[in-house]
This record gives C-alpha cells, sequence and structure tokens, in this order.
C-alpha cells in the first residue's frame, strides 16, 4: 500500500473487487486515486487513517469494481437500432444495413451516433470500447471528449464504404489514424478488416502487417455463421480460422469477433496463436448465427472477452445486461450449471477483456494502474441482501444500478448523471435524423 495519503480522490463506501487473479472482495473497502491512477486499495478505515488529501466519493453502499470492457462494437450504429429486425445475417447486412449505411453515414452522422453510443454506454457502466467502423477520427474525438477509453479502428472492406472508395484507400487512412494516436491518454488506434470473406487474402497480409508495424491489435469478424464457413470450406478447402493462421493473419494481435462456428481443431489454433476473442452472445441470438462454444475456448486457454456487437444487431449497448444472458445461456447449452460461474464471467468484462484488447493497463483494482473504475448499487429490492458480490452482479445487478463511473481518474458519471456530455441533445439530434431516414 502507498505510503503517501496525497491523493486526489477515496472512494468509499462499498465492497471492492479487485479483480486480480484469486483475490477475495473487501467489505467496506476503499480505492485511492492519485494522478489518474489507483494509489491505493484496502479497507477503508484503513486509509481513512491517514487522513488522505482530495475529495471524497461515496459509493453509497455499492460494489466498486474495475469500469467494463466492451471488446466489440460499432458504435455510430446505434442510429440503425431496430432499422431491420428478425432477418439473417447475410440479408441484414446486404439488403439492408449496407444500403442505408451507403446512404446515410457521413463523418456527422458517425459523430452523432458515437455520441449517442458513448453516453449509452458510460451510463451502463463500461468504461473502454472497442470500435471497429468508419471515421475513426471522428469517433477518437468523441471519446476523448467524453472521457471515455476507446480502442479505434478504420474498418477495410473490399467494397465502397461511407468512408473509402477503395481498400487502398482505406489502408491510407488506417496508418493516419495509427500515427495521430500513437500516444493518446484514452485512445489506443488499431486496424480492422471486415471478414475472410470480404476482404482478399492479399489485404488481409497488409493489415496484420500494419498491425505487426505499429504494434496494435487487429479486429476481425470470424466464424460467425455456417454460411461463411461453408463459403471458405468450398473456395480455401479450410475453416475461416485455419485460413488466417495459414496466411500468418492468425496471432496475439487478432481480436477476432464471434467465433460462433469453430471446431476443437479451431479453438486449439486461437489458443496456440493466442489470438483473443470477443464472445458476442446478444447478436448471434438475435441474428440466429448459433451459440459460441465459449466453455471449450475458456478451458483451451483461449483469451474471451464479451462483446456487444453494434445497436443495429442488439439493440442496445448494455454489456451488464449481455453479461447476465450469457452466464445463462451456455449453462444452459451444456447442460451443466457449474459452467462459466460468475467470477469467471466477470472476468470477461473486466481483466479478460483488457488482454483480448492488449490492454495491460486497466481490468483490475491494482496499485499503478489507470483509475477505471464503476460503483454499482446494491440498496434496491433487487439486490437485497447479498451474499456473494461476484453472483450479485452477474445475476441480480442491472444498469441502471450504475451509480458512480471514473475514467483515468475523472468522474464521468456521478450518482447517474453523466458529467461530461449533453445526452438529451443528443438523443433530440438521433430521433430527428431518423424520421428523415424513416421518411426516405
Amino acid at each position: 500500500m502507498s505510503e503517501s495519503a496525497n491523493w486526489d480522490m477515496l472512494v468509499v463506501g462499498g465492497t471492492v473487487l479487485t479483480m486480480e487473479p484469486g483475490s477475495e472482495p473487501i467489505k467496506s473497502g476503499a480505492v485511492a486515486v492519485a494522478d489518474g491512477r489507483i494509489a491505493a486499495v484496502g479497507p477503508a478505515e484503513e486509509l481513512l487513517e491517514l487522513s488522505p488529501s482530495g475529495d471524497v466519493l461515496n459509493a453509497g453502499n455499492s460494489i466498486i469494481l474495475p469500469g467494463l470492457v466492451n471488446t466489440h462494437s460499432h458504435l455510430a450504429m446505434t442510429l440503425l437500432r431496430g432499422i431491420a429486425d428478425d432477418i439473417p445475417l447475410k440479408e441484414w447486412l446486404e439488403q439492408h444495413i449496407w444500403p442505408v449505411e451507403s446512404k446515410y453515414m457521413n463523418r456527422e452522422t458517425v459523430r452523432l451516433g458515437t455520441e449517442l453510443a458513448t453516453a449509452e454506454q458510460l451510463l451502463a457502466g463500461v468504461t473502454t470500447t472497442a470500435d471497429m467502423y468508419f471515421f475513426g477520427d471522428e469517433v477518437s474525438a468523441v471519446l476523448a471528449e467524453a472521457g471515455m477509453r476507446g480502442v479505434v479502428a478504420e474498418s477495410l472492406i473490399d467494397i465502397p464504404t461511407p468512408r473509402c472508395a477503395t481498400p487502398e484507400e482505406m489502408l491510407e487512412k488506417q496508418r493516419k489514424l495509427l500515427e495521430t494516436y500513437s500516444s493518446h491518454p484514452l485512445i489506443t488506434p488499431s486496424v480492422a478488416a471486415h471478414s475472410p470473406y470480404s476482404v482478399s487474402a492479399a489485404n488481409l497480409v497488409k493489415e496484420a502487417e500494419l498491425a505487426e508495424e505499429y504494434e496494435v491489435s487487429m479486429q476481425i469478424h470470424l466464424a460467425e455463421t455456417t454460411w461463411e464457413v461453408e463459403k471458405l470450406l468450398g473456395e480455401k478447402g479450410v475453416s475461416p480460422v485455419a485460413y488466417l493462421a495459414d496466411l500468418g493473419v492468425l496471432s496475439e494481435r487478432t481480436v477476432a469477433a464471434h467465433c460462433v462456428h469453430v471446431s476443437s481443431e479451431d479453438i486449439e489454433l486461437l489458443a496456440e496463436f493466442e489470438a483473443g476473442v470477443s464472445h458476442n452472445p446478444v447478436s448471434n441470438l438475435k441474428l440466429a448465427s448459433g451459440v459460441s462454444p465459449v466453455p471449450a475456448m475458456v478451458a483451451a486457454g483461449v483469451k474471451v472477452g464479451l462483446g456487444t456487437d453494434g445497436a443495429a444487431s442488439n439493440n442496445t449497448l448494455d454489456l451488464l445486461r449481455d453479461m447476465q444472458l450469457a452466464a445463462l445461456l451456455h449453462k444452459g447449452i451444456v447442460g451443466d450449471p457449474t459452467v462459466l460461474p460468475a467470477r469467471t464471467m466477470l472476468e470477461m468484462v473486466t481483466i479478460n477483456g483488457a488482454r483480448v484488447l492488449g490492454l495491460e493497463n486497466i481490468g483490475t483494482l491494482t496499485e499503478g494502474r489507470e483509475a477505471d473504475l464503476i460503483c454499482v448499487a446494491v440498496d434496491g429490492p433487487h439486490t437485497a441482501p447479498m451474499y456473494d458480490p461476484f453472483s450479485h452482479l452477474v445475476f441480480a445487478a442491472r444498469s441502471s444500478d450504475v451509480r458512480h463511473v471514473m475514467i483515468r481518474g475523472q468522474v464521468v458519471v456521478r450518482n447517474h448523471e453523466l458529467q461530461t456530455m449533453d445526452h438529451e441533445r443528443i438523443e433530440a439530434q438521433a430521433r430527428e435524423l431518423s424520421e428523415i431516414v424513416r421518411s426516405s
């Protein structure tokens, strides 16, 4: 524990879950913050005895834990929330989403959609979000202005997009984003290729080389549908995962979203190459893509985090809700109530989510790590009594219970209220745009 009591803030009034492996809950705990980092963690009584300087943030009978990490999303697609439901993925993309994006998604609408997504996630306790979409510079600017942490990529695909006419142009945009945000305190740039079936082998290799050159992650949709698997098997003779491995694209930098249709051999490859997987249970269920074999991946040692996907296929960015669904889903699918216990699920949205995205500076409340934390209230009828805080967060808590949110030492949500964004203005503009889209 730090000997100095010269702290900027002390968070008190709750049970602390540091999420360090093997750690126990600290009842009546406290977290000290200085210079945007965790300065000390321990019993509140002990830290208060040091007569600390700075402000005191009362957690108010909450569980204090690391901020939630959303490992896969398309933030601006909040503007397309509910625009096309109850449709298979291929039809959903080609006949509905891509045409609307082509017509309405530009720099201004991406900014608005990202603002809406950021407000939604902050209020729900998400402190770090991955994004693979377009206009990454605009996305990064919005996140930075709101004080939110992001892993942001310009997404490459071999067809014209709202951002670029050609893949070559997108590669230039990606490089510029990587250089602009190479040392930003909140934004970690990334590269992204849409999928193995929509990006050529040559461009997939270029993406991997760019990620290696700048030492960043590479986001990609992988093995999401049976159609994708059948297409790759028919054209390449191998599964999507094996195809990436054969190209030299699969690596510890890979953030593979979905991985629904993966064989035991595929899982071995993901573990061997230390790739990260983003599990997106709600999107996969809504599009009837299937259920990812997450218990098998976890047992094999694959890094697995949780993702919401975009709000057009979820239709929320409520990571806490998605964690609860995932915890129940896999018990029912496997037929074993011991599968993916509460602590394992909570690790997916904290320490393991950070690992999937290659972020070593967050994910636990550990002295020296950046101060990203949330306070989840447990003072409502649906959270009383509390025997196990891990179980409470996974099976009882709601996103509306998120009381305070801190990112890098800055309180961005205080007593359920956004401190860095005007969400009423954002919501009004989003509704105005929806009327234009609806009438077209």
